[in-house]
């Protein structure tokens, strides 16, 4: 798997966490190893120009998704093809905040937002009910997994 992180941002942020659940994430989703990911840490004022460029909305958010190939979740027996997935843009300053809000770590809130950024580059989504039942399912079992290996690793 080639996963790049960038940090661009003025937060210094666990690299090597962040890549680890990457990691873990795709093997989960069955995604090729030779898929490509780019993780890119900004400030708020870039996630803003991102935010309003792309999504045509005011202020910074958590976390964007810039899918290429539009690669989909795979199965054991049959991985994705090997390809772009795409970048995931994370703002540390505003998950910094949520993080406050939800009683835990700023890298805790990291790994979430992620996990929820690979998701929608594999082509979930959570506009409906049933989609948002779906995509948050499977976003909490790969953070208890990934927190159970961590867990291991530790040891």
């Amino acid at each position: 798997m080639s996963i790049e992180v960038n940090n661009e941002s003025s937060i210094p942020v666990d690299d090597e966490a962040l890549l680890r659940l990457a990691s873990y994430a795709l093997e989960q989703m069955h995604v090729h190893p030779d898929a490509e990911l780019a993780i890119v840490l900004v400030d708020e004022a870039a996630m803003e120009q991102l935010h309003v460029q792309w999504m045509d909305e005011p202020g910074p958010t958590d976390v964007l998704s810039f899918p290429m190939d539009e690669l989909r979740p795979g199965t054991e027996e049959a991985p994705t093809p090997p390809g772009l997935l795409g970048d995931v843009v994370l703002c540390p300053q505003v998950a910094e905040g949520q993080a406050q809000t939800a009683g835990h770590s700023t890298l805790e809130e990291l790994l979430l937002l992620l996990t929820h950024g690979i998701l929608h580059l594999l082509g979930f989504d959570h506009a409906e009910p049933a989609e948002e039942k779906e995509m948050f399912g499977i976003q909490g079992d790969i953070l208890v997994g990934f927190a159970m290996k961590e867990r291991r690793r530790r040891v």
